[in-house]
């Protein structure tokens, strides 16, 4: 389920300090971004943040909760977002620093994409005329 209304704002309001907060609905969930780049997911008002080979260390103890994931053909895909500790949201600077290394890792997810995507080109295909 997506997100509620008063949690996005709760969460736009503590992850301000990241940047410009923005949200969007996407497969049943909500995804969180910052100045573009997705951070985090929200599912049932339960944030999970992104997780990647850099910042998998610093946020070791939400490894104790299943990841974000979804059914596919009879199996559970697991995601690279991990749950954030509850304790978090007690905790307005901690949040911002796990947001902040997941918002880390996102961008290198995204610079990794940039890099194996081939570039499409400018020029026209060419067409066959269509045999009657």
């Amino acid at each position: 389920m997506v997100a509620s209304d008063s949690f996005i704002e709760f969460l736009r309001e503590q992850l301000a300090p990241l940047g410009r907060i923005t949200v969007r609905r996407m497969f049943g969930k909500t995804g969180v971004f910052c100045d573009g780049v997705m951070l985090g997911m929200v599912r049932d008002d339960t944030l999970y943040l992104r997780v990647d080979d850099g910042n998998r260390a610093a946020v070791k103890e939400a490894e104790a909760f299943p990841p974000l994931n979804y059914e596919k053909k009879g199996g559970t895909i697991d995601l690279a977002f991990w749950r954030a500790p509850e304790r978090l949201f007690d905790d307005p600077d901690e949040l911002v620093a796990w947001a902040r290394s997941a918002l880390d890792a996102a961008r290198r997810v995204a610079l990794k994409r940039e890099r194996t995507t081939p570039k499409l080109t400018s020029k026209p295909r060419k067409t066959r005329p269509v045999r009657r």
